[in-house]
């Protein structure tokens, strides 16, 4: 839906004007978000330092190891409420010019330590430049496949050539694969017809084709071909493109097994962190939409690479991939302007699957002729995402009513059961993965996952990403020494928001109350509010982590919107209650189900009924990639399904205002009733008085 950007806290923007006034420079770093006013002349390594960004340097800003490489973004960025002109960083200097004679320097980037900032900018910081690597938590789930991939070895041996038969080689491998295999009609593009006829002399007129055939029927088109008997493996990317990570599998073509994972942050997340902050760049920049079209199939490309070499496969092995994602990705990536998604009637270029040649969306690390394969999109702000969590946890083959909520920046959701399927999508914007919080980050090394809060003391308890133990464990320090406790990712706000409503920190209305209310000096006033001290690192150098009342609002907004899509379709099909609950989604496969239902992020269900699917739509992706029967059930699936939408619902937004009490305002959750008996504190006396009042009138 065309929903307008967050507001920015009335502090943080008045701090950001009385800084300019002194002639400051206001920086802002992505992914990480963190912002904050310098002296024109920083260096950026000197900035990201002083603002806690996570920007890698070994030489200490010499110029030497090129650590601290940095993308810097120019153009208007109205989410950011900043225009960075060309000039904002200081000019190219002799130390990166020596840097990238000698060693190489990609375009675009810059050393942090040579690069001064001298105006408004906004910088990027990638992934290998990160000194706590991100950590991509969307993982295959060792599901077995039935193998009938669309991409296959075909040995044929073929006549030689006659004088009196003057046929081509071509047309000579063309009847050898009709005679030997039944294969008719075949294609073959330019790179296969210049390597033909040395290949067939090589092999003495025997090859190996790789042929590829299209499930909805079509010539059979020969990929590449190799002399002789070929023994030498086939295999393929499944790709979910998400609109804050980019995760992938490398997958054999033969038997289905995963021989590398991996995954990158979208680097289009410096044009916006939510799909329409993009839209609205691509509308506001002239050629905006070819910039976030270059910046993801680069990365695209750089990932194939990687899992190539972590397979020990050979690029040119690539022969096929399947790529699901939102409308607004699809469209990026094919280079499509999504002008359209920004606004009513969110119409889509095409929402049918597509298949086309790698070359044709610039993926050169793949092999030359490799064919890549798109899922049907359900509507316009529903994906192939969406699609491919269908074909994953195919609720249409479901006996019992599930729901089924693929979680992150926007939602999509799905209900339904062997009587139909309905879909909406919800946009409940990047505080889920940390964006928008005050100590929030992405989920690295270093980030609070988990929280618990003791009900009588208030004392809060905490284990962090690459640490087993939790904070009041004996060797925490030592074991995360190396990480430090840097910030608080997703999962883990969300579950110290839950734990500070079960403990009485957090009222219904989710306010934070004062120490006298709550019992408890870790609640500190935040100017006319409060915040819950979680963690203090000052003594060792770290950073005090706080979740403010803007945090809690944050995390209010987020999960009424989730739950508002979820009411909104179980309205649709006429019920009060749903049988099972199903999480997807990277970010989804961390949330604790029982603190999702304190939050109220999903409507009230047994606990032992809500389970994790992990990334369903990268299950969905490898599908795909495995099975053509796959693509053609999906393809059906898809049309079957009944598209819902938020922005034109008005209940929608009734349902959004009910959601926004902790767990909700008027539906009392009797099966969490059943497990958690939360307090009922009330911070607000103001308004506890009117009710009083209003009680007493009646």
């Amino acid at each position: 839906m065309n929903a307008p950007d967050r507001p920015r806290p009335a502090a943080e923007a008045a701090a950001d004007a009385g800084a300019d006034a002194k002639g400051d420079a206001l920086v802002i770093f992505t992914p990480s978000g963190k912002r904050g006013r310098v002296a024109r002349g920083t260096p950026v390594l000197t900035a990201a330092r002083q603002l806690g960004v996570d920007l890698d340097s070994v030489c200490g800003g010499r110029g030497i190891c090129s650590k601290c490489q940095v993308t810097p973004a120019f153009g208007e960025f109205a989410k950011h409420g900043v225009t960075a002109a060309a000039d904002a960083l200081s000019p190219w200097n002799a130390v990166e010019q020596r840097y990238k004679d000698i060693r190489g320097l990609a375009e675009g980037r810059r050393l942090g330590c040579q690069a001064r900032i001298m105006g408004d900018c906004v910088i990027d910081v990638p992934p290998e430049s990160q000194l706590h690597r991100q950590v991509i938590r969307k993982a295959a789930d060792g599901r077995a496949v039935a193998m009938d991939p669309a991409t296959r070895p075909v040995y044929v041996t073929v006549d030689e050539p006659d004088m009196d038969h003057p046929a081509g080689d071509l047309q000579r491998l063309a009847a050898a694969l009709e005679a030997q295999w039944g294969i008719a009609p075949v294609t073959a593009g330019l790179g296969v017809l210049r390597r033909l006829q040395p290949v067939l002399r090589a092999g003495g007129w025997a090859a190996t084709c790789i042929m590829h055939r299209d499930h909805r029927g079509g010539p059979a088109r020969i990929l590449d071909v190799h002399p002789g008997y070929d023994e030498g493996g086939l295999y393929g990317l499944a790709i979910d493109l998400g609109s804050t990570t980019i995760a992938a599998h490398l997958q054999s073509l033969a038997d289905g097994r995963v021989l590398a994972s991996g995954g990158v942050m979208n680097p289009q997340i410096r044009f916006g962190e939510d799909l329409m902050s993009r839209v609205s760049y691509a509308m506001m920049n002239p050629g905006g939409d070819a910039e976030m079209t270059a910046a993801v199939r680069a990365a695209l490309n750089t990932l194939a690479a990687d899992l190539a070499r972590q397979a020990g496969v050979d690029p040119a092995r690539l022969y096929e991939a399947v790529i699901v994602c939102n409308p607004v990705m699809h469209h990026l990536l094919l280079g499509i302007d999504p002008t359209e998604l920004g606004q009513a009637p969110f119409a889509l270029a095409t929402s049918d699957s597509l298949s086309l040649p790698a070359r044709d969306l610039g993926l050169t690390a793949l092999a030359a002729e490799a064919q890549v394969y798109l899922l049907p999109l359900i509507a316009g702000h529903v994906g192939a995402d969406a699609a491919a969590v269908a074909l994953a946890e195919a609720p249409d083959r479901s006996d019992d009513i599930v729901l089924i909520v693929d979680v992150g920046t926007n939602a999509e959701i799905l209900l339904g059961n062997r009587d139909g399927v309905l879909a909406c999508s919800s946009p409940t914007g990047p505080a889920f993965e940390g964006a928008q919080i005050s100590a929030g980050q992405r989920a690295a090394p270093g980030a609070i996952e988990r929280v618990q809060i003791d009900p009588a003391t208030k004392e809060p308890r905490f284990r962090v990403i690459g640490c087993e133990l939790w904070s009041d464990d004996p060797g925490f320090a030592a074991a995360t020494a190396a990480t430090g406790v840097t910030g608080i990712c997703g999962s883990g706000i969300i579950e110290a928001v839950a734990e500070m409503r079960m403990a009485g920190i957090v009222d219904a209305s989710g306010l934070i109350g004062g120490p006298d209310q709550t019992g408890t000096p870790r609640c500190e006033p935040e100017g006319r509010t409060f915040a819950y001290l979680l963690h203090d690192g000052t003594a060792a150098g770290g950073p005090r982590i706080r979740v403010t009342q803007a945090d809690v609002r944050a995390i209010q907004l987020a999960k009424s919107a989730l739950y508002a899509g979820a009411r909104l379709l179980m309205d649709e099909r006429g019920i009060d209650r749903v049988d099972r609950i199903v999480l997807a989604g990277a970010f989804g496969a961390h949330i604790s189900p029982k603190h999702a239902m304190v939050l109220g992020m999903i409507p009230d269900a047994p606990l032992d009924r809500v389970t994790s699917a992990g990334n369903a739509a990268g299950t969905g992706a490898r599908l795909a990639l495995a099975s053509i029967a796959a693509r053609a059930d999906i393809e059906r699936t898809v049309r079957a399904i009944h598209k819902v939408e938020t922005a034109l619902a008005p209940r929608f937004q009734a349902h959004f205002v009910a959601a926004n009490a902790l767990p909700h305002a008027t539906d009392p959750f009797p099966e969490l009733a059943r497990v958690v008996a939360l307090p009922t504190p009330s911070f607000n006396a103001q308004a506890e008085g009117r009710r009083r009042r209003r009680d007493t009138d009646r």
